[in-house]
């Protein structure tokens, strides 16, 4: 079947949707929600069977509708109309919420169902939410109205009409700031965090810090007390600001003169004079459990500057001096890793230099894991991955990933950067040479289940973030309690002075380095270009061809 993705941008939830697709056999072609125009010249190059909306801001053209089944997701339960959907959900603490599948008609959000799926809240930001529980019940409604579509066509079934459906849910109007806005004279920790959570991601929640409007983001909670409202601290790269019955820590913050997101103690140099607290927030944590010692490293958005690189190089350090056996990294629950912090590098005096520091910090840290002798190393991804962080999980020893995992291991789409963190060393020793320069031409997202296939994940298993874990824990017990333990250690060693011998990690690492200094300080501006329209959001004014394939050259209009 062929199917037409409209969208505002190819997210993690679309990525996904593309991932299961495609491995079911279908066509999918993509095309960025632009203007009217540029979406009725898709449909008509494509012809698509179906139109599938999985992420708009706006309405789909009626000459389109009109002539062909679209059906767009909606991030609420049946009945349930506006754009801010899962903000009210979390603001009012809804304990189930789900997702609707609605054909596109001339009322917003109000069109017949062809699916609706419910899953159980729970406490996290906006974002988390998005990118696993309304991933995964979107995916469940796609794949029901898929298995509808048939009959629909042969008229021997029909959407249910939303008068007919007895839905609870209700319209509900566009979330604006006053609607999140945080009393700290009365508010509780628990609705300050409710608050930060429904605007988490976008837009934030607007208050003000040392006497300046700005937006915060990334808020946690925090065992302290004092006056409501006053900075008790800094803890990290954040601030504690004390709330009715508690505290909660804060993260991140855009500001009117840094309009992207920036570490606080990035962006307001009063931070430092605070007094410093317990790090009880802590985004690197080492555990042990018997033989087995766990590394998480849960960066906002999984972006890995210079300073994060540097404090998990010297927590994974302290863990190979530890009586264990085993190391498992394992990232944060929405993120492994995305690789180089892109903001902070734009936000730097130089951003070429910051980028260099940033990608020589990677290359520090994957060498130190590519090189450790003493333990077997597991990297275990909850989360997505991409970039260089889907190097860095390579540099372990096994690679393991929840089913539903999406990884980008690819760079390209960062204005041609060449990348580093040692990928043309683990990328081609994992699925061969011409596989890894396949994934490294087509920069399209990947599967868990395909990464396995191919040999990029050593395994791929459990479907929610608890059974993951576990199902981690208990492979990791069985790798470090293996009668052939010591063998193993003694293979892993020989096969890296093999490697070492036929080309020296150094050899690769001055050569990946030679061509992405180009990147940063070359004459092709590209990549400077393209990551400063991606940490200020700007819209796209047109699709890759990549993604886009009715725009291919040689393209043929299909006369089914």
């Amino acid at each position: 079947m062929r199917i037409l993705f409209l969208t505002h941008a190819f997210n993690s939830l679309t990525q996904r949707l593309y991932v299961e697709l495609t491995a079911r056999g279908h066509q999918v072609s993509i095309e960025f929600d632009i203007n009217d125009s540029v979406t009725i010249e898709a449909v008509a190059l494509f012809r698509p069977h179906l139109i599938l909306a999985p992420y708009l801001r706006r309405a789909i053209p009626e000459s389109v509708w009109c002539e062909h089944v679209c059906l767009i997701v909606h991030p609420g339960v049946a009945g349930d109309r506006g754009p801010s959907a899962l903000d009210w959900a979390i603001l009012n603490g809804e304990s189930e919420w789900g997702v609707t599948l609605l054909q596109a008609e001339s009322e917003l959000d109000a069109g017949p169902i062809w699916a609706a799926e419910t899953f159980p809240m729970r406490v996290a930001k906006k974002s988390s939410l998005y990118r696993n529980e309304v991933t995964e019940a979107t995916l469940r409604a796609v794949l029901t109205a898929l298995e509808r579509l048939p009959d629909y066509l042969a008229e021997s079934w029909q959407p249910r009409l939303l008068a007919q459906a007895q839905a609870r849910g209700q319209w509900r109007p566009l979330m604006r700031q006053v609607d999140r806005a945080i009393d700290w004279s009365r508010d509780s920790s628990a609705r300050v965090l409710a608050k930060f959570n429904s605007g988490d991601g976008f837009p934030g929640v607007r208050d003000s810090l040392f006497g300046q409007d700005c937006h915060l983001f990334n808020a946690r909670a925090y065992a302290a007390r004092g006056e409501p409202g006053a900075l008790l601290g800094r803890a990290g790269e954040g601030v504690v600001r004390a709330t009715v019955d508690d505290a909660v820590w804060i993260g991140h913050v855009k500001t009117k003169r840094l309009v992207i997101k920036l570490p606080l103690a990035q962006a307001f140099p009063e931070v430092a004079a605070l007094e410093k607290l317990d790090a009880s927030v802590r985004e690197v944590r080492y555990e042990e459990a018997g033989a087995v010692g766990y590394l998480h490293f849960d960066f906002y958005n999984g972006a890995m500057g210079t300073d994060a690189c540097e404090r998990l190089l010297a927590a994974y350090e302290a863990a190979q001096q530890r009586p264990t056996k085993v190391i498992v990294l394992l990232g944060g629950e929405d993120f492994f890793s995305n690789g180089l912090d892109l903001n902070c590098i734009e936000a730097a005096d130089s951003p070429p230099d910051e980028s260099w520091r940033n990608i020589n910090a990677m290359d520090d840290l994957c060498r130190a894991i590519l090189t450790t002798d003493s333990h077997l190393t597991v990297s275990a991804l909850s989360g997505n991955a991409g970039a260089g962080g889907a190097f860095l999980a390579l540099a372990a020893d096994f690679v393991w990933a929840r089913r539903g995992v999406i990884l980008n291991p690819h760079y390209k789409n960062m204005g041609n950067l060449y990348g580093s963190e040692y990928w043309s060393y683990l990328l081609p020793r994992r699925v061969g040479a011409e596989r890894a320069a396949e994934i490294m031409r087509n920069r399209l997202p990947m599967g868990a289940m395909e990464a396995a296939r191919m040999g990029f994940l050593d395994a791929a298993f459990s479907d929610g973030l608890p059974s993951f874990v576990e199902a981690t824990h208990r492979r990791a017990e069985v790798l470090a309690a293996a009668v052939d333990f010591r063998e193993r250690l003694e293979a892993k060693r020989q096969r890296r002075a093999a490697d070492e011998a036929a080309k020296p990690l150094d050899t690769y690492r001055a050569e990946e380095l030679r061509r992405i200094q180009r990147n940063f300080y070359g004459f092709d501006p590209s990549y400077h270009i393209v990551r400063h329209h991606f940490v200020y959001k700007t819209p796209h004014s047109w699709t890759p061809r990549h993604l886009a394939i009715h725009r291919e050259l040689g393209w043929m209009v299909p006369l089914d």
